[in-house]
């Protein structure tokens, strides 16, 4: 396995750990570990994917940081 696949493999792996979190009911969507999950694996996919010019999942990836950094950036309302 070459490096970008292992930087992807590492970063989907940590999204999909997320969700699955998420699916158990030990993380909620707003919750910080889960955005902080988020934020580095769509991180590491972005960049795994740059390095290997696939750049449609350059954008997803990209996204799904700009995203979860708002939410973390986001006051909490009660």
């Amino acid at each position: 396995m070459l490096l970008p696949d292992l930087i992807n493999t590492a970063g989907v792996s940590l999204i999909l750990l997320a969700f699955l979190l998420l699916q158990m009911k030990k993380v909620t969507a707003g919750q910080k570990s889960y955005l902080l999950i988020n934020i580095v694996g769509a991180g590491l996919a972005c960049y795994g994917s740059f390095l290997i010019k696939a750049w449609p999942f350059v954008v997803l990836e990209g996204v799904w940081v700009i995203v979860a950094v708002f939410g973390m950036l986001r006051k909490p309302t009660n």
